[in-house]
């Protein structure tokens, strides 16, 4: 196992300056959740065309050498509608942009992949090019549940993901809860409106909404274990037209997530009690509208612990605390017979912007190639694990 690391590594190598100019060009031309053929075709085109899933996705065979379970590489194909403020040459200039690194991981997945071509490796691999992961309805959970990892054999899904929270050269191979639930709520507050100078013969749902977004703070910090946390965020609030007319409904647009996944309807009762109770104490009504998004992501703590065993052999930092309140639909590829492995790559000083999603956040051309080493390790780690019967012949 270690030989075909080290062959592994050698053909990457030489497959990474491709892969940058790839990078580029999918950076460049940019497509959003749901419309991402023609990035799958990019990809697909040095990779091979496999065979569609979840819709404009692809699942490619890499390479099947030997029978046995299966591991498979996934990379995230759709870009966020966000204009792109980098200035660099190939920066996009059609409204969209690949600021979550998505770019940078298909880049990466065809560098690893198209390396194991050239060496024998010990499990049937495949290549997962994946749609609609900033979005609703998730093309994770869609590919999950069509059957088609069942089917061929999967049983171990890889991710990587960039992390500028992380130093860089670093990786996050920790075991456990990675990354949080996430459901989004709607709140529309209903009272009886109508000229501000009268107050007093009216029902204020501004004031009640008001006092619902702090309110709903508690969910959070009184109503969960502060050993586990949870997020209580109000991203969009909306109501009336004029400053001297107080509007009939006044409505707020968040996400509650949480890192217990036990700890998840307790939290939706609770958010469910404070905007109704809220709503009351000013005299108003209140419709909740809750729509479930992904669950936690939780790591193989195996799979965890061989990743870290070959990342550090290859030379790499690894840390083992890391842990987010971002959520990411990598969740559904973690149980019901599949183990999932999701690596945080750390970018540090390399991107351009303090956060995710943000309008010149641009890794540089590196992060392709720390990427790719990730993938790898977790490949490797998956392989050598000894929860497959032949592994006391591979050896760690």
């Amino acid at each position: 196992m270690n030989d075909l690391a080290e062959d592994w590594r050698a053909a990457l190598a030489e497959e990474l300056p491709a892969a940058v100019e790839l990078r580029h060009r999918i950076h460049a031309d940019p497509r959003a959740s749901g419309d991402e053929d023609d990035t799958a075709q990019r990809v697909a085109a040095a990779l091979g065309d496999g065979e569609r899933v979840a819709k404009t996705g692809r699942l490619i065979e890499i390479s099947a050498p030997h029978p046995g379970p299966a591991v498979a590489l996934r990379a995230e194909l759709d870009a966020l509608p966000v204009i792109e403020r980098t200035g660099v040459e190939w920066a996009a200039q059609n409204g969209l942009m690949h600021a979550c690194g998505h770019d940078v991981h298909l880049a990466a997945l065809t560098a690893v992949c198209r390396a194991a071509r050239r060496v024998e490796v010990p499990r049937p691999l495949f290549a997962i090019l994946q749609p609609r992961e900033e979005t609703s309805p998730s093309g994770a959970l869609d590919l999950v549940e069509s059957g088609i990892l069942e089917e061929r054999g999967i049983d171990t899904v890889i991710g990587a993901h960039v992390q500028p929270r992380l130093p860089y050269g670093v990786v996050s191979a920790a075991p456990g809860p990675v990354n949080a639930s996430t459901d989004e709520f709607e709140v529309v507050v209903h009272g009886q409106g109508g000229h501000a100078g009268y107050p007093h013969l009216l029902r204020d749902p501004v004031l009640a909404l008001s006092q619902l977004v702090v309110s709903l703070q508690q969910v959070a910090s009184r109503r969960i274990d502060p050993m586990h946390g949870a997020v209580c965020t109000i991203g969009r609030l909306s109501a009336g037209t004029a400053a001297n007319v107080v509007p009939n409904t006044a409505s707020a647009f968040g996400s509650l997530r949480l890192m217990r996944a036990s700890d998840r309807e307790r939290a939706l009762e609770a958010l469910d009690e404070v905007v109704h109770a809220t709503a009351r104490a000013y005299g108003c009504t209140a419709d909740l509208r809750i729509s479930p998004c992904e669950p936690v992501l939780v790591n193989d703590p195996a799979l965890a612990s061989a990743a870290r065993i070959w990342l550090e052999r290859a030379g790499t930092d690894v840390d083992v605390d890391f842990r987010s309140f971002g959520a990411d639909d990598f969740a559904h590829y973690c149980g019901d017979g599949v183990r999932g492995l999701m690596l945080f790559v750390g970018l540090g000083e390399t991107a351009n912007a303090p956060s995710l999603h943000g309008e010149t956040f641009l890794p540089e051309d590196a992060a392709v190639g720390q990427v790719a080493h990730a993938l790898l390790a977790g490949y490797l780690a998956a392989a050598s694990d000894p929860y497959y019967p032949e592994a006391a012949v591979t050896g760690l």
